[in-house]
């Protein structure tokens, strides 16, 4: 029995030349931008070639490109690795705004004519912008095109204990290159606006599950440790505190600054030039005695098996698989709607 498992992803521009588009694609997803598309085309077109520049200028810090491609195939050849030992399984990357489309993929999986699909989002905390996104874009394209095939969605993971296994066993390594143990342990996930939050979405409810196993699990390092948003963009509120303030507040204080990018698991903008080095000049500039930030998962072994777990989890065709059960008021939980 032939199984397919679609990793998705955000996806970054390949060269300089794709920032725009990239970032159109980004700002015209109705997931991101919830207006009709009438507005929201021009709108993305218009926020897409304002920001242009600025995101040219961050990519050109990690050569010119995005890495997030390269590393979510690391993942994917990973995964199906640890996959092969259980059945025959294949996995394939799915990016929601830069290449590989789903709408490419997806010709590449009829060609290879699964029984069975596994939709796994890399994004560990649930929101309708980032794996709502994804996972409704395939299944519109699944009903456009009348391909039909038994289909398990993975819809989050927050708590699962490989995954926070991961974060513990990185957080520890880093810890132990520091001799200071004044300095507090920020989780930085990225932001989002406070009306989606308002409206339903599970994302920071799941964020603060992840930060409490996680510190669980550290409970005799005796660390000082908050949860921050970073990468905010246009003039809503966002759901905070932002981890500008955060830095700026503890590195006043002269303490350290250990980061840990809780809710990205492959390096990519965020990870290597906002914490890499926007953030750690804005530390230094405060007066910060050290700054650490420990890795993204990327192929860390505990992640993998964690991933494989999920997707051998058995369930009914159509319903989905979670590590939690959100509250009944995050209404933009699948699960919830599913009845699972």
């Amino acid at each position: 029995m032939k199984k397919v498992v679609i990793l998705f992803n955000l996806g970054g521009p390949d060269k300089l030349s794709s920032v725009e588009p990239f970032l159109f694609n980004l700002f015209n997803d109705p997931a991101i931008i919830s207006i009709p598309t009438i507005f929201r085309y021009p709108l993305a077109k218009f926020i897409s070639k304002k920001r242009t520049p600025i995101a040219k200028n961050i990519y050109r810090e990690i050569g010119n490109k995005s890495p997030i491609l390269e590393l979510t195939q690391d993942q994917a050849k990973a995964l199906e690795k640890k996959l092969s030992e259980k059945g025959n399984y294949k996995c394939f990357v799915v990016m929601r705004c830069w290449h590989p489309r789903a709408i490419d993929v997806i010709s590449e999986v009829k060609k290879y004519n699964p029984n069975e699909i596994i939709l796994l989002p890399l994004y560990p905390q649930f929101s309708a912008s980032t794996s709502g996104s994804s996972i409704n874009e395939w299944k519109d394209l699944c009903r456009k095109q009348k391909y039909q095939v038994k289909t398990k969605t993975i819809c989050c993971y927050p708590t699962e204990a490989n995954f926070i296994e991961s974060h513990v066993q990185l957080i520890k390594a880093t810890l132990k290159e520091i001799n200071n143990s004044n300095f507090k342990l920020i989780f930085s996930a990225h932001g989002l606006p406070e009306n989606k939050i308002k409206k339903g979405d599970p994302y920071q409810w799941h964020v603060e599950k992840t930060v409490e196993e996680i510190m669980l699990k550290l409970s005799n390092e005796n660390i000082d440790h908050v949860i921050s948003y970073q990468s905010r963009v246009g003039p809503l509120k966002w759901i905070g505190p932002s981890t500008e303030s955060e830095i700026i507040k503890y590195s006043k204080e002269k303490k350290g600054i250990v980061i840990v990018p809780v809710a990205f698991v492959s390096e990519h903008s965020e990870t290597l030039v906002e914490l890499d080095i926007e953030y750690k000049k804005l530390a230094d500039d405060n007066g910060c005695s050290f700054y650490k930030r420990v890795p993204a998962l990327g192929v860390e072994t505990n992640f993998i098996n964690g991933l494989a777990k999920l997707v051998l989890k058995d369930v009914p065709d159509g319903n989905y698989v979670s590590s939690v059960t959100c509250p009944k008021n995050f209404l933009k939980c699948p699960c919830l709607r599913s009845g699972v």
